[in-house]
């Protein structure tokens, strides 16, 4: 059998393509250049039930360079349906991780919605046994008196004027809409901040948008200008999570092979941290600020839109999100090598050696 495969008609009176002979399992995978994109690539090359990855992204990426033998990859846009098409065509699995964290309302919209409609259509309609998408806590949205602590049953809400958190809620909306009465199983991952060496976004960022006198002259203009000689994070002592992306990878390899049963997983390390943490790490300081005032910066933040679109996590800093995360130990048995702490310290040892603080 060639590469390409032979057509054949299912059950469902349309023609696919037949997959092509392995001795395992066939995974196309979107976004395998990003944070948690390489690390899957990796955990994939280890695991047993794979014998084939294709990943797409815009991006040039050569997985020989890493070592890698079961991973193809190809150049390729999820807003191109016969790219996304050409992609899945011959997948068991389909992992959707592209998406737009920053950006404009109009370009994230396109890319993450848009975008991602096209790979749930593609993954249904050529009969994939099983779609795994990463969500994100921000899902949850961030509403004041919501509760606290947040397992997978809690309704994602999102938050309206926050962006990626209601683009994340409407997608899981999305992604069931589309899965609907099909065969294909839908796992849906809610990781809480992903960090790491390969993922740098926490300091890169969010904390530097948010230190005082920070690297944006609007962002100086917004909190004040004052010599300082190190920089000053705000601290309204809201507690958060982290999971090292490698961790993230192991959940997804998971349910790639199959474990587990179908249906929403939160995803956190052992821990719980706050700016004061992270200023810490970084040997910067801290100064507390009353929830009254983080608050009025995320309505200034709603109002200006021409700011720094980092500053739009501000929101994520109004109400605790701490996830419980026992499904996935129970179901998965996913175990977490990497605590928040020292999620932190290696993201932080990292941002040093790339010169980001």
């Amino acid at each position: 059998m060639s590469s390409q495969g032979r057509e054949a008609t299912t059950p469902r009176g349309r023609f696919e393509r037949a997959k092509p002979e392995t001795s395992g399992l066939t995974v196309a995978v979107t976004g395998p250049t990003g944070d948690i994109g390489r690390s899957l690539l990796a955990a994939l090359e280890g695991t047993e039930e794979v014998g084939r990855v294709v990943g797409m992204a815009r991006r040039p990426f050569d997985p020989a360079a890493h070592g890698w033998t079961k991973t193809e990859y190809r150049q390729g846009d999820i807003l191109d349906k016969d790219s996304v098409r050409a992609l899945v065509a011959d997948a068991d699995v389909v992992v959707h991780l592209a998406f737009l964290i920053f950006g404009s309302l109009a370009e994230t919209q396109d890319v993450n919605l848009r975008g991602t409609r096209n790979v749930f259509e593609a993954a249904v309609e050529a009969g994939a046994q099983r779609l795994v998408y990463t969500s994100s806590v921000a899902a949850y949205g961030f509403r004041k008196g919501r509760t606290p602590r947040l397992t997978e049953d809690v309704v994602p809400e999102g938050t309206g004027d926050f962006p990626y958190s209601a683009q994340k809620a409407e997608l899981e909306a999305l992604i069931r809409d589309v899965v609907g009465a099909s065969d294909t199983e839908a796992y849906i991952f809610r990781p809480c901040i992903v960090a790491g060496c390969d993922a740098l976004l926490l300091l890169d960022e969010v904390v530097r948008q948010f230190q005082l006198g920070g690297r944006t002259a609007v962002g100086r203009r917004l909190l004040g200008r004052v010599p300082l000689v190190r920089p000053v994070i705000p601290d309204n002592g809201v507690p958060f999570q982290l999971v090292h992306h490698d961790d993230v990878a192991t959940a997804l390899a998971a349910a790639i092979a199959g474990r587990g049963e179908p249906g929403i997983y939160n995803l956190a390390a052992e821990g719980e941290l706050r700016m004061s943490d992270v200023a810490r790490a970084v040997g910067w300081w801290t100064l507390p600020v009353p929830d009254l005032a983080v608050d009025a910066a995320s309505q200034v933040v709603n109002r200006l839109p021409f700011l720094p679109p980092g500053l739009s996590w501000l929101h994520a800093l109004r109400v605790p999100s701490i996830m419980v995360t026992d499904k996935a130990r129970d179901q998965l048995g996913w175990v977490p090598r990497h605590d928040a702490a020292d999620t932190l310290r290696q993201t932080v040892e990292c941002a040093r050696r790339e010169g980001v603080v």
